[in-house]
């Protein structure tokens, strides 16, 4: 329809010229100016019309008319163009037709042997459209395809096309409609609708049904999901997408988005009765809202009514659930927050009893501009008040102020000299003393003062293709010893871990209820070789030396003895060819490793492997236990459209069981995708067992992707 009226106003335009042999004019027109070229221009005062022949091309604004001939019949009040018209539209489009006519006032047209090339690429043709009234196109036999045809074969068919009788374009109500609809795969009919409907390539967002998706399932029986999306207004929509089961019933699954000026609404719930009647359901919520220029509030909601109901509906495989309203402003290098916390824990053995909630955590950042020799000042604030209904409490107030002072010598050896000043003050109910049968109730606290220097001499050789970097590291520090009493628990420094990632930091744990006392030394050396051509690789190894053991870190920590374990890290890069990172803990005593880290990927695009092995030993005071796992994955694109996948995943801590495996075979092209996935789970957790599942997954492009599953 854009087309016809585009065809129309310009060949209207010509019939207020006179006669142009290969000039250029610009005509004064409502909107802007036509300018057009033709080889002869005749106006016939007899029949009253303007024809122009030969070469002809009209432009208005950023559209292109090129023709063979254009006419405008005053007495019938006609336009019509015939012969090789094209018309290049501003969005990339363009139109191709045999013969276009138009009424002078473009409500009503014809244009035959219509064939349209998309701004994506895609093709439409259609043997006639018909312009009515100003807001309707009719077309007839109309034929659809994103898909390119094979430069050696022109004539042959798309790998998949669609074929209407008819099909409609109400402008008005900006939909467009087709009527006795085929589905052809490389020429051959494979799909039949008498009917079909959407919107026009005008609308953005519009409410309808969106792709089914269809399963069977040993736990929940055949399994049906049905979304359908509402478009409230420009700003705001829903999707309700109910799970249909023929074992425990419907689950009413739904998604609400909403986007203001200065604030956003995120919601995804679902509810549910299953066959034990019980009521179940989740909500995952955020709202966010800019309340001025530094300020910003929002609101975190994560529930769900069972331990393993979001992961047997296919909701997601989080082992924690958090909700979190907090407030925070950012102001030069100032950052403030005030936040409170409460956790759902979903694992076998959490126990609601003794989970926290947090009410409030207030946290003040500053960091000071560089003075005139380069240091700083630095000021760190926290607040927290921690509770549980079954447990200990926790009260604190923490404070850091500190100053850093960088320096390079003359033979480019670096120094960064570091001194802070630190304070805690607890109070505390119920908490349990290490080694004793009772607890403590009360007000404890702690100094820590803390000095460091850290010195670093990177030396850089170059050569005619590569250039390499040793860097040897000296870092210490000085505070006092027994930074951490008894009676000063231990809430947010729990998992702790010794890597070369925390070699030189100031102090290791990641919290603010532990501190790193005593005097100690932390030296490595740094190497890396870079090529422009060949890629490069970087290594870490260091270590740690502490005069004195103290009860700062745990058994196995690998900084619980004077010397600590040695740690170090690989990283070597031939671009897509190879990517290999390596990271490990070796004991210091029988350089036995006690963590080991390989992820390698290698190959080409015909055959690539990815291998990631991850080892740790047991360690004293951690969330977590010793383990050993090995995942392997393999693909292969073994011609230009297909594909295969492999993945797997082995617990070579328990006798090297597999956990998981996933296999895909893909077929993709420009304009048509299918995918066979098989997916093998070994583990198991209360109602939810071991499984397999078959994924069918077919996308047309432009046209939309179906997906189901059998288990």
């Amino acid at each position: 329809m854009r087309s016809l009226r585009s065809a129309a106003v310009l060949a209207c335009l010509l019939m207020l010229c006179g006669t142009v042999a290969r000039a250029v004019d610009p005509l004064p027109v409502a909107g802007g100016a036509a300018e057009f070229t033709a080889d002869e221009v005749i106006h016939d005062r007899d029949l009253d019309t303007v024809t122009a022949r030969g070469n002809v091309e009209v432009t208005y604004g950023e559209r292109t008319l090129l023709t063979d001939v254009i006419s405008y019949n005053r007495r019938d009040d006609v336009v019509t163009a015939t012969g090789n018209v094209v018309l290049h539209e501003p969005t990339g489009e363009v139109i191709f037709a045999r013969h276009v006519e138009l009424s002078g006032d473009l409500k009503d047209g014809i244009i035959a042997d219509l064939r349209i090339i998309l701004q994506d690429g895609a093709r439409l043709a259609a043997a006639e459209g018909q312009h009515t009234g100003g807001r309707v196109t009719e077309f007839q036999r109309v034929v659809y395809s994103p898909c390119e045809i094979c430069a050696d074969a022109p004539d042959s068919e798309p790998l998949w096309q669609v074929k209407a009788g008819r099909a409609r374009h109400d402008k008005e109500r900006k939909r467009i409609s087709y009527r006795d609809l085929w589905l052809e795969m490389g020429g051959v009919p494979v799909l039949y609708t008498p009917y079909l409907s959407h919107s026009d390539p005008t609308v953005k967002r519009q409410s309808g049904f969106l792709i089914p998706s269809f399963g069977s399932s040993s736990d929940l029986g055949m399994v049906a999901q049905i979304p359908y999306f509402w478009a409230i207004d420009d700003t705001t929509d829903l999707t309700f997408e109910p799970i249909i089961t023929t074992d425990e019933g419907v689950v009413l699954a739904g998604a609400y988005r909403q986007r203001l000026m200065d604030a956003s609404i995120d919601l995804e719930t679902s509810l549910t009765r299953n066959s034990d009647h019980e009521i179940l359901g989740h909500i995952d919520a955020t709202l966010t809202a800019d309340l001025n220029e530094t300020w910003r509030a929002g609101i975190e909601v994560q529930r769900a009514s069972g331990e393993t109901y979001l992961r047997r509906y296919g909701f997601n495989t989080e082992q924690t659930l958090i909700t979190r309203p907090y407030v925070e402003g950012f102001r030069g290098r100032n950052h403030a927050s005030i936040e409170a916390f409460a956790f759902q824990g979903l694992a076998s053995d959490d126990d609601p009893g003794t989970t926290p909630y947090i009410l409030p955590l207030a946290e003040f950042s500053h960091r000071g501009a560089p003075s005139r020799n380069g240091g700083r000042g630095e000021l760190d604030l926290s607040l927290l008040s921690l509770f549980r209904t079954d447990g200990r409490d926790v009260r604190r107030v923490s404070g850091q102020a500190g100053w850093r002072l960088p320096y390079t010598g003359p033979i480019g050896d670096r120094y960064t000299l570091r001194a802070s000043l630190r304070g805690d003050a607890y109070h505390v109910n119920e908490h349990p003393l290490p080694g004793r049968p009772d607890s403590y109730s009360g007000v404890t606290g702690r100094v820590v003062p803390e000095l460091g220097l850290e010195w670093r001499w990177p030396l850089v050789r170059r050569g005619p293709r590569t250039h390499q970097v040793i860097e040897p590291i000296l870092h210490g520090v000085v505070s006092p010893y027994g930074g951490n009493p008894d009676k000063i628990p231990n809430e947010d420094s729990i998992d702790f871990e010794f890597d070369e990632t925390n070699l030189f930091s100031h102090n290791r744990f990641t919290g603010w209820d532990r501190v790193e006392g005593g005097p100690r030394l932390n030296y490595g050396l740094r190497w890396g070789i870079f090529s422009p051509d060949d890629g490069r690789i970087t290594a870490l190894v260091g270590q740690t030396f502490r005069p004195h053991r103290d009860s700062t870190f745990a058994t196995n920590s690998g900084l619980d003895t004077k010397f600590s374990d040695l740690v170090g890290s690989l990283q070597l890069s031939r671009g897509e060819a190879l990517d290999l990172t390596y990271r490990t803990r070796i004991d210091k005593e029988d350089f036995k490793a006690t963590r080991n880290e390989v992820d390698v990927s290698a190959g080409v695009e015909a055959f690539r492997v990815a291998v990631s092995y991850l080892f740790f030993e047991n360690q004293v005071g951690q969330e977590f236990s010793a383990r050993e796992e090995l995942q392997t994955g393999f693909s292969s694109r073994f011609s230009r459209h297909w594909r295969a996948d492999l993945t797997t995943l082995l617990d070579i801590e328990d006798d090297a069981n597999m956990r998981s495996l996933r296999s895909s075979l893909t077929y993709e092209d420009e304009c048509f995708e299918f995918r066979i996935t098989y997916e093998k789970k070994l583990f198991r957790d209360r109602d939810i067992s071991p499984s397999d599942a078959i994924y069918f997954r077919i996308n047309f492009k432009t046209l939309g992707q179906a997906e189901t599953q059998v288990y």
